[in-house]
């Protein structure tokens, strides 16, 4: 093997050694420990464990194409919140009252097409006004926050239809429907990728922004359509966890880009852009998830899962830095 394949089968093979060593280490602590009855890689909890990783890792899958991009997206948690409103609350209008359950998928298109048009707005604006994709989404994120607090005040919205119950909690060939969402999100993006022209213009446009478009790629255009996804999942995420819980409260989904951009980046994904996998911010996924439950399953408290989780992102972009200045000082030899 060279040189260069074995160090790029390092990079993405990490993040699931990395998911192996949690699995035995949360495995014998929580055996010398004592403090629980029930093995941590019991089947049931590992099944559980894909169920919980589908709200973030929807959206992930759309944040890794923007990070990809060379840009990032801190409105998603508020998306989320707002989309969430919007199925529930939807749900209830007089308009749709004599749809029976019929009201479900109007219901979810409402929400989609609420996530997709605040995707636009975001990638309009970016495009458009040139700022910084950080600091367009970061207004953005205190201004859909803002939307959800004001259409029902601090009040949740809540609506419980027992048909959407039923659907969101099936199971099939053992795996809940949330489990189903990820599993064809991912192969989705993945296709998108990896096998479409949309998807090597995204790795064009990180990696050099002004060489893609002297090659003649719609920069704007493309970015703009991005923005467009991740909105679009982060809706799609909603629509996965409410249709099972019914009930939304303002702050619902505060943090979830945190969380997100952190699954990402320890999938391997660069914060410059250029540079990033499907398959390994699955990974990342599963391993933020499977350490928030290792932790809670030894007996850690939440602000310590919240400190190693933040110890190890920094870790990850420390390591991620000192990689990228050592292949750069290579080139120059």
């Amino acid at each position: 093997m060279q040189p260069g394949a074995l160090s790029t089968f390092l990079k993405r093979g990490a993040i699931w050694g990395f998911i192996v060593l949690e699995l035995i280490f949360f495995t014998v602590a929580g055996e010398f420990l004592s403090l629980s009855e029930k093995a941590f890689m019991d089947v049931d909890n590992m099944l559980l464990l894909f169920k919980q990783s589908a709200p973030i890792g929807i959206i992930a899958m759309g944040m890794t194409i923007i990070m990809i991009n060379g840009n990032i997206d801190l409105s998603v948690g508020a998306i989320y919140a707002l989309s969430a409103v919007i199925l529930l609350d939807s749900m209830t209008w007089p308009v749709f009252a004599g749809l029976g359950d019929w009201v479900i998928p109007v219901g979810w298109l409402l929400a989609l097409l609420t996530g997709l048009v605040l995707g636009a707005l975001n990638g309009l604006i970016v495009w458009k006004t040139g700022v910084d994709a950080f600091i367009v989404t970061l207004g953005a994120m205190l201004g859909y926050r803002g939307l959800v607090f004001m259409y029902n005040g601090e009040q949740p919205t809540s609506h419980l239809n027992w048909t959407l119950v039923d659907f969101a909690e099936a199971q099939v060939l053992g795996l809940h429907t949330a489990t189903w969402f990820l599993l064809l999100v991912t192969a989705a993006i993945w296709f998108l990728m990896n096998r479409t022209v949309h998807g090597r213009n995204a790795y064009a446009i990180g990696n050099n922004r002004e060489a893609a478009v002297n090659a003649g790629i719609r920069v704007g255009p493309h970015m703009m359509i991005n923005f467009m996804i991740v909105g679009f999942l982060a809706a799609l995420s909603a629509v996965v966890f409410y249709s099972e819980s019914g009930s939304v409260n303002p702050n619902d989904g505060e943090l979830y880009e945190l969380w997100v951009i952190t699954a990402v980046v320890l999938g391997g994904t660069k914060l410059t852009g250029g540079a990033g996998s499907i398959l390994s911010t699955f990974g990342g996924v599963l391993a933020i998830q499977l350490l928030r439950k290792g932790l809670s399953h030894i007996g850690a408290d939440t602000e310590t899962v919240n400190l190693v989780i933040g110890l190890i992102l920094i870790a990850v972009l420390f390591l991620d830095r000192q990689l990228n200045v050592k292949g750069k000082e290579e080139l120059k030899i």
